[in-house]
This record gives structure tokens, sequence and C-alpha cells, in this order.
């Protein structure tokens, strides 16, 4: 029992030095891959005394599990930048902030939130992360403004992500088990994903004042390259898009993991840039923004922290602790609501797929047989498919991330392009998405109660 302490003291020293990074001046690249590998050197020496059937043999097939599973995420992660990174270096996202004339903050704002709020919706809510950071950077050079509009964007994302099953990874888990349905689980989550966006954005907007100064504004400058047209622009930019919506359906009607549909997205727009500068014969090669200088701009600390930090929270699913603190949940509290509530701030703390992961391991889906032979047969046909628990689980996992800049994909990948302070957001931002998070919460269960019922 005091290795599985140690590790939990490891973790959290580990996660306070991360969340201090600026204060301590020391990399949380660094922090996440010595805290990955600490606690995977604690768990293979000290296994039998943690439980006599983690041998050697079982920890090496968890790593080897973990590191699969984790290498999906960062593959996906590398092909989706550097996709969005080919449209920007082209001038694409120029196409949309020309169609973006308002000049006024606030209403900027509301227009970010809700574009993001339903791109991530089809797309994943990194990718649209990074597309949207992408957008602000151009329209606005205050820094600490980005910052606000970047965490905006960060909220929206993940609940954008979280009422769609192809929006977030832990929908897509969901979705793919059988645990929701596309049209209940959209039905259900719609509302309360949008009040926890609304919510935050109405009070950020109350820090903005004025209008984007003229110098800012697209119409001034542009950031296409002078060799590029602007139909090539337009093509690489509803290229990109349509490859990256059509990763979800590619999936679906394929069977193949999404990192795969990335891949062949990125291939595809690879071979359609190398075909054009094939035709640009005047200009110089050294200039050209082909996919082999874009990738080398990969943000590689952000993914090398995201390849730690996951690889870190499966050492603790492999030790058992994730499990452990689930069925705690279970014992200590007899309530869907109350449970997924945790679950959610858990998020913002622990990756939100072993939480999920651990949480359908715990709530096998129940038939009738075993929902009237249980002594609780009303709290169990919560756990049906379809049911409210597992909805509930979708917003609680998919918004709760939020809460934390570190605490989803969207987060992280904010907080390493625009070197977001994590005091920053505590500071300024995780009141307003836990005011949200709780918010649509209660959306939810005034609907289970009042309208559900009704249907």
């Amino acid at each position: 029992m005091s290795l599985i302490y140690t590790m939990i003291v490891i973790f959290v020293l580990g996660y306070l030095m991360i969340a201090m990074e600026h204060k301590v001046n020391v990399s949380k690249s660094s922090v996440a891959l010595v805290l990955c590998c600490l606690l995977w050197a604690i768990l293979s020496v000290f296994s039998s005394k943690i439980d006599p059937s983690l041998t050697h043999d079982v920890i090496s097939s968890d790593l080897l599990a973990a590191l699969g599973s984790t290498c999906e995420i960062i593959v996906f992660l590398i092909g989706a930048m550097t996709i969005v990174d080919i449209i920007d270096t082209h001038g694409g996202f120029e196409v949309i902030t020309r169609h973006i004339t308002t000049r006024k903050k606030t209403r900027l704002m509301w227009l970010i939130a809700f574009l993001t709020f339903f791109m991530s919706s089809v797309l994943d809510n990194m990718t649209t992360t990074i597309i949207m950071v992408m957008l602000i950077r151009r329209m606005l050079s205050n820094y600490k403004e980005r910052w606000l509009f970047a965490s905006i964007i960060i909220i929206a994302a993940n609940c954008g992500g979280a009422w769609s099953p192809i929006g977030d990874v832990t929908t897509i888990m969901l979705w793919m088990k059988g645990n929701v349905g596309t049209a209940k689980l959209m039905a259900s989550l719609i509302l309360p994903c949008l009040v926890s966006v609304v919510i935050p954005t109405a009070v950020a907007t109350r820090f903005l004042k004025g209008m984007i100064a003229q110098q800012q504004t697209n119409e001034d400058a542009s950031f296409r390259p002078s060799y590029i047209t602007g139909g090539e622009s337009k093509t690489i930019l509803i290229l990109g898009v349509l490859l990256l919506v059509m990763v979800p359906v590619f999936k679906s009607v394929i069977g193949l993991p999404p990192y795969m549909s990335v891949m062949f997205a990125l291939g595809i727009l690879w071979l359609y840039t190398d075909l054009m500068y094939r035709r640009k014969h005047n200009v110089e090669e050294s200039v050209k923004n082909r996919v082999s200088k874009v990738i080398k701009h990969i943000d590689m600390p952000t993914i090398l922290f995201f390849l730690g930090i996951l690889m870190a929270v499966s050492a603790l699913e492999s030790a058992g602790i994730l499990g452990a603190m689930a069925e705690g949940l279970n014992k200590g509290m007899h309530n869907i609501y109350a449970i997924n509530t945790v679950i959610g701030l858990l998020s913002s703390v622990i990756d939100n797929v072993p939480l999920v992961a651990a949480s359908m391991g715990m709530y096998p889906i129940p038939d009738a047989a075993a929902i009237a032979a249980s002594a609780d047969p009303a709290f169990l046909s919560h756990f049906v498919a379809d049911g409210d628990f597992w909805h509930l689980l979708a917003y609680c996992a998919g918004t709760g991330g939020s809460i934390l800049i570190i605490g989803s994909a969207a987060g992280v990948v904010a907080m390493g392009l625009e070197n977001i302070n994590f005091m920053w957001y505590f500071k300024h931002i995780s009141l307003l998405a836990l005011i949200g998070y709780l918010a649509g919460i209660g959306v939810f269960i005034l609907q289970d109660l009042f309208i559900v019922p009704l249907l």
C-alpha cells in the first residue's frame, strides 16, 4: 500500500511542478517525461508487492498497450497540427478572417465561441482549437486579449466535442462500445453543453472593451505568401477542412482508427501541394512552403509533454489506482449525478480517457434480467445503453477538463501555441469554467426530471 501512496505522491509533486512551470523555470515537457519513467520504473520493480498478479510480463504488456494507445493520439495530433500549419502557411485562414468583418471585441468573442462550439462537434476539439487560436492570432496583437479569447476557445471546443459522438475521444469511446447512440446523445447534451459555453463567454466579454485597432484587422495586411494566389489559398483551405471533416466518416465507414484517417488526409494534402509547387518554376525552392518544410515547425515540446503525461496516467491505471478511485466513488456516492460530477472535476487534473475507461469497466451495460435481479433496479437502470449515466459521463468528462488548462488536449495545445501561463488561467478562467460546468449539469438534471418523462 505504501508503494501506491508513493506513486500518488510522485504524481502530485510532478503535477505541481508542471502547474508552476513559469515559477520554477523548468519545462513541463521534461517533468512529464521524468514523471512517466519514474512511475513505470516503480511499477516494474515493485509490482509484485503492489499486486502478486502484476508480473513483469503483465507490466510489459500494459506498458506496450499504453504506449500504443498514447501514440495513436500523438500521431493524430502530429497529422492534425501539420494539416492546420499547411493551411496557415498558405494563407488559408485569411480567407476566414476576411469574412469576419466585425471590429467590436465583444461581438468577435461571441462569434469565435459559437464557431468553435459547432466546429468541434464535427472536427475533434484539439484540431478546432488549433484552427481558432491561429485565427485570433491573425486578428489580435495584445497577448493578454489573445489569452482570454484562447481560454473561451478551450471551453467552447471541449463543450462542442462532448455533445457529438465524434467530437471528443471519450464520446468516441462510449459511442463505439455501444454505451451511447448518436441521436439520443446529441438531443440530451446539446442544451447543457451550450449553457456551459454561454455563461463563461458572457462573463468574459465584460473584460473586453472597445474595438480592434485598425492596424490589427486583416484589411491592411496579407498573410498569404506572394507566390500563392487567392484561388490556391482558398483551395488549400477547403481541401484541408474537408479532409479533416472526412476523418470521422472514414473511420466509421472503413473501421480503421482515426490516426489512419488523419495520415491519409495529410498524404492527400501533401500530394496536392507538391503538384501545385511543380507548376511554380519561377519561385525559389528555399521559399516554398512544402510539407517537408512545414512539418519541421511542429511544436515537439508540446507533443513530448502529451506523451509523458498520458503515459504517467497510464502507469497509475496499470497499478489499479484509477480503478480504486472509481470504485470508491461508487461506494461513497450512490447517485449518478454526484459520481459524474466528481469524475468531471477529476478530469481537470487527470486525463479523462482512463477515467471514462475505468467507468466503463466498472459499470457494464445491464440487461433486463440483471436489472430485475438487482437490489436497486432503479439505480441500475441508469446504466443501460443510452442511459442517463453515460450521457452525463460524456458531458462531465468532456467539459470538466476546461476547469484547468492542462485538463484537456484542447487546453494543452492552446497553452503550447500561446504560451498561456497556468496560474493566469487558474486565476481568471477556472472559476468561469467551473460555473459553466455546474450550470450544464443543472440543466441536464432538469431535463432528466421534467422533460424526458414527458417524451
